[in-house]
């Protein structure tokens, strides 16, 4: 079985009803992101970010995968289906898909600020001043934070120089590391790009580009692909 190694970013989720970044004109429920999206933000103002980050639970638990996550699930009856994520909503998985990685951390779950490595599931939308981990510090969301290193990336990185197939949907490949992962496909390996508007990227022989939104540029991509089944 051939492996499909996919990148997904915010416009898969737009489709769902989770506004982007860009598409709130530079600003995230009218905060900048330095100010609830930074570790300088958590020291300065805990209260706005978990505030933050709570209303953006709120909005998770309101919304459903779409048939781009559908088709992502579809497609794991014929390829080995490795999706490395930029979005820290949990549709994905609520759609069935089984080997997610999420690069940027996960909106549902929180870590100690003591260890990282502490992480625990956050059972409804709130994360509140005074909730604590084991060691008794106060936990934060399990974002990666803009200034702060991506763990997942090595493991993202061994994923996509497996791939035999790499598909990128939704992102407009201009936020870095994780921008970076199409320079790992191995040359002889096609890459697919389903996005309405083509990234400023240098394009390969082998590289097909869908200008299309998430839902239906997935249909697009399950009928080329369709030979390969």
């Amino acid at each position: 079985m051939k492996t499909l190694v996919v990148l997904s970013g915010a416009g898969i989720s737009a489709e769902s009803g989770i506004n982007t970044f860009r598409d709130s004109g530079g600003l995230w429920e009218n905060h900048r992101i330095e100010d609830v999206a930074t570790p300088e933000a958590w020291r300065r103002n805990q209260d706005l970010v978990l505030n933050f980050y709570n209303e953006r639970r709120k909005q998770a638990l309101s919304v459903k995968p779409n048939a781009a996550h559908y088709a992502l699930v579809e497609l794991e009856k014929y390829y080995n289906v490795q999706i490395i994520t930029q979005n820290v909503d949990n549709l994905h998985e609520i759609a069935g898909s089984k080997n997610v990685i999420h690069l940027h951390g996960e909106l549902f779950k929180s870590e100690s600020t003591k260890n990282p490595e502490l992480v625990y599931d956050i059972p409804s939308w709130e994360l509140n001043k005074g909730d604590l981990c084991e060691l008794g510090s106060q936990l934060r969301p399990h974002i990666v934070w803009f200034g702060e290193a991506v763990p997942m990336m090595d493991i993202a990185i061994e994923i996509t120089e497996r791939a035999d197939i790499f598909v990128v949907i939704g992102t407009s490949l201009a936020v870095y590391p994780a921008a970076g992962l199409v320079h790992y496909v191995n040359a002889d390996k096609p890459i697919y790009i389903i996005d309405p508007a083509k990234p400023d990227i240098t394009f390969r022989k082998n590289m097909t580009f869908i200008q299309d939104k998430a839902s239906t540029g997935m249909e697009k991509l399950k009928q080329e692909l369709a030979f390969s089944f």
